[in-house]
């Protein structure tokens, strides 16, 4: 086909941020269709790379927990990853200069009759990255606690080196940022309104009961069915049985938007919700990118 006779299917996907903290991102992503839509989120959830304990050295361990059950709390910890950027997955390093390991250490014992909880807050850092913390590490407000590795008691000990590395999700849940990452599509809700006049009041109140999300009330003044929130619908589509059920099928019309998504992302603590999603879109892009290159290539290799 010749280039000026060509049609454009580019689209310009646009998105709104509703909600943004730390550790908490909603968003309407809109312009694009569902491959994009589950092609971020499954980005964010499996390619971002973060920070975790990947090998623990145990020297000395008589806690009543095995070493490959504290191995495996210490993995599960989030470790704050913004330093990721810097560091190398071991099989990527090319000179020694490269950063592949950062070693904490642990080294306690109970020398007490009460029962001693050992927690994030007692590992020792690398002094040579100090970045590379657990989440919350000593927070010297107390709003978040630390997350307790192994209860002792007394004459019991535990000491191990604990070597955290590069990795995305792809490869071990632990490295995975979130917590959750989801999309909805956007909710479109038509009320038919001449066909809900047909039913009596306390049949609008039973209707609208009957969705467990609570999209629908009925106003009690105008003595109309309105929709309260059109994004709770969970599309269980229990109104639309119940609509059935007394014999009015069409008194709404519920479709999902096919363009617009409605996206909730909760970190982990290792990066902040905005880190998260901004790699994940770089990380789209690039692929993006790199296989609209290998395209043009195939192309003028044909050529």
């Amino acid at each position: 086909m010749d280039v000026e006779h060509r049609v454009s299917h580019a689209r310009v996907p646009t998105l709104k941020i509703r909600k943004l903290t730390n550790d908490y991102a909603e968003f309407v992503l809109s312009g694009t269709d569902a491959s994009i839509a589950n092609a971020l989120r499954r980005v964010i959830i499996a390619e971002v790379p973060t920070i975790s304990v990947d090998l623990v050295e145990v020297e000395n361990n008589t806690t009543v927990l095995n070493d490959e059950f504290i191995a495996h709390r210490l993995g599960l910890v989030p470790l704050v990853s913004d330093f990721a950027a810097r560091m190398c997955r071991p099989f990527e390093a090319t000179s020694d200069t490269d950063i592949i390991d950062v070693s904490m250490t642990l080294d306690v014992k109970c020398t007490t009759e009460t029962t001693l909880y050992i927690t994030t807050d007692d590992l020792v850092l690398d002094a040579n990255y100090p970045d590379v913390r657990p989440a919350h590490y000593q927070d010297a407000t107390g709003a978040e606690k630390p997350i307790v590795l192994v209860k002792m008691r007394k004459n019991q000990e535990l000491k191990l080196t604990a070597v955290a590395r590069k990795g995305i999700g792809k490869d071990h849940a632990k490295w995975i940022p979130v917590a959750t990452a989801v999309f909805q599509y956007m909710p479109v809700i038509t009320i038919n309104d001449a066909l809900m006049e047909e039913l009596s009041e306390a049949e609008k109140e039973e209707w609208c009961k009957s969705d467990p999300s609570g999209t629908f009330k009925y106003n009690q003044l105008t003595r109309r069915v309105e929709i309260e929130d059109a994004e709770r619908y969970r599309y269980d589509n229990e109104c639309l049985a119940k609509a059935e059920e007394m014999g009015h099928p069409g008194i709404v019309s519920i479709r999902q938007k096919q363009d617009e998504f409605i996206f909730r992302v909760e970190s982990t603590g290792v990066l902040t919700a905005e880190t998260i999603v901004r790699q994940a879109l770089d990380i789209l892009l690039d692929k993006i990118n790199a296989l609209g290159s290998a395209v043009r290539e195939a192309q003028a290799a044909e050529e």
